[in-house]
């Protein structure tokens, strides 16, 4: 199974040049870093506040996508909210993208290439070679939010993620997201795995937002 940095970073890619979608850095950052968060709390390592988010359960998930991230919110000494970690969390968001863009080339999903652009500045791209886990994805989000069915705790996360990152022009069109609006706003007020899983993701979700409007 994807991580939801794996799977947001898919659908952020553009299938055509093998780039991703030129979005703001802090916004690409706080996405990252909300992605990771929320795979922690899939994970049962985090829970969270209106005052703080904190570590759990301390036990490494095997993942090493998250597993440093979890390294450093258990060594924090100091309580901090869900903005502030995804704030430091953003801070590490250049090595979590290209680790999780590594592990998508590895895995036979995307193929890396390096370039030049006007013989000086380095470009990289990154086409899809298959294509079956970028349109899994969208498809997932598309009968989601455009269906009636029941999701599971895992597709909530990633509706979350895509409404806090402004993302739904990847997937839907502007009709289609005007007829989902309702199913959006019903799917975030979901209870997932609990309430203590929704509040966290909510905490998230809203700092991921605040993060994406911010300058760089």
């Amino acid at each position: 199974m994807l991580t939801f940095v794996e799977e947001i970073l898919l659908l952020m890619l553009d299938d055509q040049d093998g780039r991703l979608v030129d979005l703001p850095r802090s916004a690409m950052n706080g996405v990252i870093a909300g992605a990771v968060l929320m795979d922690l709390a899939m994970h049962d390592r985090i829970d969270s506040d209106l005052q703080e988010l904190r570590v759990v359960d301390k036990t490494p998930t095997g993942d090493p996508l998250l597993d440093t991230t979890l390294a450093s919110l258990s060594a924090a000494k100091d309580g901090r909210n869900s903005s502030a970690w995804v704030e430091e969390v953003a801070r590490d968001a250049d090595d979590l993208r290209e680790k999780a863009l590594a592990r998508l080339v590895s895995r036979g999903i995307l193929r890396k290439e390096e370039g030049r652009f006007l013989w000086v500045f380095h470009t990289r791209r990154y086409p899809v070679i298959d294509d079956r886990e970028q349109r899994e994805v969208k498809a997932r989000l598309r009968e989601l939010v455009l269906g009636t069915e029941i999701p599971d705790p895992r597709d909530v996360v990633l509706v979350c993620l895509v409404e806090a990152s402004g993302l739904w022009d990847l997937v839907l069109t502007e009709a289609e997201q005007e007829k989902a609006a309702d199913r959006i706003a019903q799917l975030r007020k979901m209870d997932l795995v609990g309430q203590a899983m929704t509040q966290v993701v909510r905490d998230i979700q809203e700092s991921i937002a605040v993060a994406s409007t911010m300058a760089w």
